[in-house]
């Protein structure tokens, strides 16, 4: 259990003896003291509950005090109109640091109930190469799946790759003029990319090739056995090609179901919005349209005309005029499947924030359709250059995600040649090549999803400021203090802390367990590698004003204890993160 429940349950436990209903308990929380001059805990709970009960804040936070019972566990002052503050004694941080060393979990309980996570991210199209737009949704999707998962929940992770669509009409029509089998197979993703820009570079020399993909897509949709077969082999093909770059990011998925799983289901689907009424027929395609329930600044389905600025109707069109099914269908259908097999509590779409009015009306339908979980669009803002624009070749291009990570890894080259202690080159080429993919991950997930922010290698790789290869020395340097002792640490059967460095390491530790459920409150992992970074300049102010090896007795004993909780914590961070933290530097 954390310090923070510890004490947020005896302030209920107080409060309840003082007559508060236990309905309204749920709205007074324990929390972190932005201030540890005021303590480390802090409750506003006199203040919320006083008006109320009609008493003074301040006189009704001494009520509490002289109720509460917290033990040796900490020392309870009154501050300002009636915050009532925590100062944890360095006794119970002793203690709590003990035991956090010997716990695999660092102080995380799993949650009380378990719920049902349903993951949707990556999902790039096949028959192209990923590029660094999907680094994004890729590593946060990576990274809030691994934390669910530690927390208790039961994810699903599936990648809804694009396997299906007008630009397979292309690169069948290339295929069957162009195909170079040997590069297919050896770089199949770069070979298909060719062959699709190759059909794209001929369409727009003449309408006739425009019609001749078409109709070699109108073959494929038709179950045409020639064009089905190309199909499934690019398709095949190009998952062996993604599946390269998801072993190098250390990314697995459950299920790639993608778009061409619901061909089957996407008329049955129409028809059912159809009979419920959220579509109807206009223009000659099928729409949905608002339900009239929602003022309309709130309604997806509702926009301001840019002239008369009326509200106009702005309907999410399902099947087009001539028949045809678009992605809108198709996620309508996968979300029928998913709710049928899995029957999930939360749907998490992590893709671009350009996707919103889509996710926005794609929930409002769900809404309206009584789905019973809950829909989650996790966008993210842009990756830009140093110019501050989103990131491009000098082609104008996206950069292809493995050249992106190739570079990386070429980066951390250079800084592992220049400062790594190691001497077999493999270690070192292995170690270039963690720092380098640790880096971009890391940079990713350390910005609020919703920033745009600077592409720079040089910055991400360096062992300074916050990146990744400050904490994996962060990680290393503790490891190098127990390669020194004359045998192997055994934990003490006690600890004290008497320096101010060793108490806020301490509470640094504590904070974990508190902080890590917190995540998925409107998922966000960069509150992770916040703490983190936080944890390792603790971990560093202490290492320079504690000396660990050079001191004696208990004093020695409670430095390594911490020592250890540090490496293990940091460790497990960085796990959650998809960040593998080295034993050597």
């Amino acid at each position: 259990m954390t310090l923070q429940s510890q004490l947020q349950q005896a302030l209920h436990k107080a409060l309840l003896s003082l007559g508060i209903q236990e309905e309204a308990l749920a709205r007074i929380s324990v929390s972190a003291a932005k201030d540890t001059q005021f303590g480390d805990y802090q409750t506003n709970a006199a203040m919320m509950l006083a008006k109320p009960l009609k008493k003074k804040p301040r006189e009704f936070a001494q009520e509490i005090i002289d109720t509460l019972v917290v033990g040796d566990l900490a020392e309870m002052s009154i501050a300002g109109p009636g915050f009532l503050n925590f100062t944890i004694k360095p006794e119970a941080f002793a203690e709590h640091v003990l035991s956090l060393a010997k716990d695999a979990r660092c102080g995380v309980t799993p949650v009380a109930r378990s719920e049902t996570f349903v993951m949707d991210f990556s999902s790039p199209n096949v028959a192209k190469p990923m590029h660094v737009g999907h680094i994004r949704s890729t590593i946060i999707g990576d990274a809030l799946s691994r934390i669910a998962t530690f927390l208790g929940h039961k994810v699903i992770k599936d990648n809804h790759i694009g396997d299906w669509g007008t630009q397979f009409g292309m690169v069948i029509w290339a295929w069957k003029k162009e195909l170079n089998e040997e590069a297919l197979n050896a770089e199949p993703l770069q070979e298909l990319l060719r062959l699709y820009r190759l059909a794209s570079m001929a369409s727009k020399e003449g309408e006739s090739i425009k019609e001749e993909c078409r109709a070699e897509l109108v073959r494929l949709q038709g179950g045409d056995t020639e064009n089905t077969e190309i199909w499934e082999r690019a398709v095949k093909l190009s998952k062996v090609g993604l599946q390269k770059i998801y072993d190098r990011l250390d990314v697995s998925f459950d299920h790639w179901l993608g778009e061409s799983a619901y061909n089957d289901s996407l008329q049955s689907t129409v028809e059912q919005l159809l009979a419920i009424g959220v579509a109807r027929e206009s223009e000659g395609a099928i729409c949905a349209f608002s339900g009239g329930d929602l003022p309309p600044k709130k309604d997806p389905f509702k926009k301001s005309h840019p002239e008369t600025k009326e509200w106009v109707d702005f309907p999410m069109i399902i099947q087009k005029s001539d028949g045809a099914f678009n992605y809108a269908t198709t996620d309508l259908a996968t979300l029928a499947y998913r709710k049928k097999e899995w029957n999930p509590d939360h749907i998490l779409y992590v893709v671009d924030h350009r996707q919103s009015e889509h996710f926005q009306q794609l929930f409002d339908i769900a809404r309206r359709s009584d789905y019973p979980g809950q829909l989650n669009h996790v966008s993210f803002g842009t990756i830009c250059g140093k110019d501050g624009k989103p990131l491009k070749t000098r082609s104008g291009d996206l950069p292809q995600l493995e050249n992106v990570l190739n570079e990386a890894c070429d980066a951390a080259k250079l800084v592992v040649a220049e400062k790594s202690h190691l001497e077999v080159e493999e270690e070192k080429a292995a170690l270039a090549e963690n720092i380098g993919l640790s880096a971009v991950k890391f940079t990713e997930l350390s910005h609020n999803r919703m920033s745009d922010y600077i592409f720079d290698l040089e910055k991400m790789v360096s062992l300074e400021g916050d990146t990744a290869p400050y904490l994996m020395y962060s990680h290393v340097r503790p490891q190098s203090i127990f390669r020194k002792l004359e045998g192997e640490f055994v934990l003490p059967d006690r600890i004290s802390f008497t320096e101010e460095k060793e108490i806020h390491l301490a509470r640094m530790l504590a904070r974990f367990g508190e902080i890590l459920p917190t995540v998925l409150d409107d998922y966000r992992p960069n509150i992770l590698t916040s703490y983190l970074l936080e944890l390792a300049r603790a971990f560093h102010s202490f290492f320079e004003a504690c000396p660990v090896l050079k001191s004696e007795g208990i004093e020695k004993q409670s430095r390594l204890t911490l020592c250890l909780a540090t490496a293990q914590t940091i460790k497990l961070g960085l796990s959650l993160l998809g960040i593998s933290a080295p034993e050597k530097m």
